[in-house]
């Protein structure tokens, strides 16, 4: 059963938070989207990321990452082989697709293939601007003499 949820009374009492709504519309719609191949999110540090995905009977040819805009995109299509010969086919080898909402700041560090998992390492690298910094408290003297000249209204005219 879907439920389907109306964001819409969200938008007219709040502002600034659109991206968090369309994150919110896009995850119920994914959810129709198969979960194959299966894949696990590990947090393997303080801001580094790894997600790895089974790609069993996948090449290194046969895959495909793309990072645009905070969006991780990782596809897969086999070549195209002869049916011949199997007398079962139980490994699957249809196309697919999954897409990864990444935050801000978030960027692709290394991706690698090893033993049918697909590794695709991530780290958040916060610029410098953004973050933290510690405003010295100066004395009540110091703040008084910072003070710019101000220009008195009979000069000014």
């Amino acid at each position: 059963m879907a439920t389907s949820y109306d964001y819409a009374p969200l938008f007219r009492s709040s502002i600034g938070f659109d991206r968090v709504f369309n994150l919110l519309e896009n995850a119920q719609r994914a959810r129709s989207i198969s979960d194959w191949p299966p894949y696990d999110i590990v947090k393997t540090g303080d801001d580094s990321y790894r997600i790895s995905i089974a790609v069993a009977g996948f090449a290194q040819d046969d895959l495909d990452i793309t990072f645009q805009s905070n969006l991780l995109t990782v596809t897969g299509k086999k070549q195209d082989t002869a049916n011949d010969g199997y007398l079962h086919r139980g490994i699957a080898g249809r196309p697919f697709e999954h897409r990864f909402e990444l935050a801000d700041h978030v960027r692709v560090n290394a991706a690698g293939l090893n033993n049918g998992l697909l590794s695709i390492e991530l780290v958040r690298e916060i610029p410098e601007a953004l973050k933290p910094r510690k405003i010295s408290i100066q004395g009540s003297q110091a703040l008084s003499s910072s003070r710019p000249a101000q220009i008195e209204a009979q000069q000014a005219a």
